[in-house]
């Protein structure tokens, strides 16, 4: 779990991506990678998610390819078979959570309060996924959130976008953004993935200055 923590913190930005059809996986890979992002988080919000991950492992064997939206240990074998390296969920379901540890799977569950956290902590988590990040106060729901519980780490999602990226990536109690501006459905759909790679390179360089 080591190792996929750091490549997320390094990575800094995880683009998280809906695919409706399994015929934009390849393309949109070769968007993220060429743009400078070989990361992405599949969600399983539509029935196409699991070959999408699939797809993209095969195709980007470096690309760092997770599954979001996990809300069943079904899903998360799902996820896991299909090539996903890490697996996201919205929120902390203990079952679903303990699934994947107990198959040795890093796994960020989504909380935003401290009894989120105490229950991760209980489960040896410490990276967490913050959501919806700015419904929930934002940067200064992180702030005071990391106060007593300065081991944590948090990756924010909801509400990210290229105009607050930096701000949140400046907070050193952030590992990483989750964010969708730059693989938006529409762009997605009417195959625009210039567009998209475009965006991406955008999202890098301000992470870089």
């Amino acid at each position: 779990m080591h190792k996929i923590t750091e490549q997320l913190k390094f990575t800094r930005i995880i683009p998280v991506v809906v695919l409706h059809d399994a015929i934009h996986a390849k393309a949109l890979g070769k968007a993220l990678c060429a743009g400078g992002l070989p990361c992405a988080e599949i969600t399983f919000r539509t029935e196409a998610a699991a070959e999408c991950i699939q797809i993209m492992s095969q195709e980007f064997p470096d690309m760092l390819i997770g599954a979001g939206t996990v809300l069943t240990t079904a899903q998360a074998d799902q996820a896991m078979k299909a090539g996903a390296k890490f697996i996201v969920s919205p929120g902390l379901n203990p079952t679903v959570v303990k699934h994947c540890l107990k198959k040795k799977y890093p796994v960020f569950p989504g909380i935003n309060n401290a009894t989120g956290i105490e229950t991760a902590l209980s489960m040896g988590l410490t990276l967490l996924k913050f959501f919806p990040a700015e419904a929930s106060g934002g940067l200064t729901m992180i702030k005071a959130l990391s106060a007593p519980y300065p081991q944590v780490r948090f990756m924010p999602t909801g509400g990210i976008n290229l105009e607050n990226l930096h701000t949140y990536l400046a907070c050193d109690k952030v590992a990483a953004c989750g964010g969708s501006w730059m693989v938006k459905d529409d762009l997605i759909k009417a195959g625009n993935f210039e567009e998209i790679q475009r965006l991406t390179e955008e999202a890098v360089r301000t992470v870089r200055s």
